[in-house]
């Protein structure tokens, strides 16, 4: 990748010059005043935000120094740039009009950035503090999408963006993680192993240059990237006052479909993606619902069976199914001894079609149940 030019690199030094600035200027309506602010031309936004000296982080963020000092960063971190006059840049961030961002910087696979296709990307986001429910269907969902040759776009956050990485990484395909700080550093700090996994196989891309400072209005203004990117955005267990729902509705006002998954209504996690359901976003059961959305129905097909199960393995996914979630609980439903159970719901573990977390509780996979039965006994 050749890099950003010049004119669109002053616009990155420029946003991590008046970072401080901007965050003071959302007012707390940072999901808001963020794109609205980004869609300001330089001199307009440097007036906008810094209005007792816009003239001087204009002059230094087009400055021989600033960019020679980018420069050295760049290769320092092992980072790149692009921009919509040099290749690489995706077509698709068009749609985004005078919020476009003018350079983006990067780290990892740039050709991941440069083949990225509309229709053969989905971006998925949701809770950080996710559930076991939550964290399963991202991972799934991302795993089976991934291996099926979709992009998978997530924001690298604590709980579903994180799982759906993982669910990408473990489907041996593409993934992009989108940052609100720079890319030459994870964000969180507890996910650096995630965010080194993701740069040596997938790409990790903001529009701040590495060494930016780090401020509350990045995040919703990094949402618009994710929304814009991806022909489709998947919501799994979001509460209704969360920032996923702002990726959302961003994607709906940028002309890109919605979807979300079906949570239990007694749950805050699935607050807010039951409410894009109830206001008519496409339900998603399952990783075929998502390719339907982005290629058509029938156009694309996916498809990952287990083994056969016996009738008494199968009596016990039932009871997993139906909401018995442990030994005891799988053991009361199947009138069966507690170590039996036990040892069936480890056997369905090892063959992917149950997991289990920390506390021992049992949760059902995405993995389908051939129709053919194997032996008893």
């Amino acid at each position: 990748m050749s890099g950003a030019c010049p004119s669109c690199t002053s616009r990155g030094l420029l946003l991590a010059m008046l970072a401080g600035h901007i965050d003071r200027g959302v007012n707390g309506r940072a999901g808001e005043r963020a794109r609205e602010i980004l869609a300001l031309g330089d001199e307009e936004l440097a007036r906008a935000v810094a209005p007792n000296d816009p003239g001087s982080p204009l002059r230094r963020s087009r400055s021989r120094g600033a960019h020679d000092a980018l420069a050295a960063t760049l290769e320092a971190t092992g980072c790149w740039s692009t921009c919509p006059h040099a290749p690489g840049y995706p077509a698709s961030l068009d749609s985004l009009g005078a919020a476009r961002p003018r350079a983006l910087f990067g780290a990892g696979s740039s050709a991941i950035l440069a083949g990225l296709e509309l229709d053969h990307a989905a971006t998925i986001v949701g809770s950080r503090r996710a559930g076991a429910y939550g964290r399963e269907v991202a991972h799934e969902l991302s795993r089976l999408l991934a291996g099926s040759g979709i992009t998978v776009i997530s924001g690298m956050a604590l709980g579903v963006d994180s799982a759906a990485h993982e669910g990408a990484l473990a489907g041996s395909g593409q993934t992009l993680a989108v940052l609100g700080t720079g890319a030459e550093r994870p964000y969180p700090r507890s996910r650096r192993h995630l965010y080194e996994r993701i740069r040596a196989g997938g790409a990790v891309l903001s529009e701040l240059p590495p060494g930016s400072p780090t401020f509350r209005w990045m995040f919703p203004a990094r949402n618009r990237l994710m929304a814009a990117m991806a022909a489709v955005t998947i919501v799994v267990e979001a509460a209704v006052r969360s920032g996923s729902l702002i990726t959302a509705e961003m994607a709906i006002e940028g002309g890109r479909q919605v979807g979300a998954v079906p949570g239990p209504v007694t749950s805050w996690r699935s607050g807010g993606a039951n409410k894009l359901l109830a206001d008519g976003a496409a339900v998603i059961r399952d990783a075929q619902d998502v390719l339907d959305l982005l290629l058509g129905p029938g156009v694309g097909s996916v498809v990952e069976e287990g083994p056969p199960l016996p009738s008494a393995g199968l009596a016990v996914l039932r009871a997993v199914e139906g909401g018995a979630t442990t030994p005891d609980a799988v053991s009361m439903a199947c009138g069966t001894s507690f170590p039996a159970a036990q040892a069936a719901l480890g056997r369905l573990e090892r063959v992917g079609y149950v997991s289990s977390d920390a506390g021992g509780r049992y949760s059902r996979t995405a993995h389908r149940v051939p129709d053919r039965r194997a032996p008893d006994g």
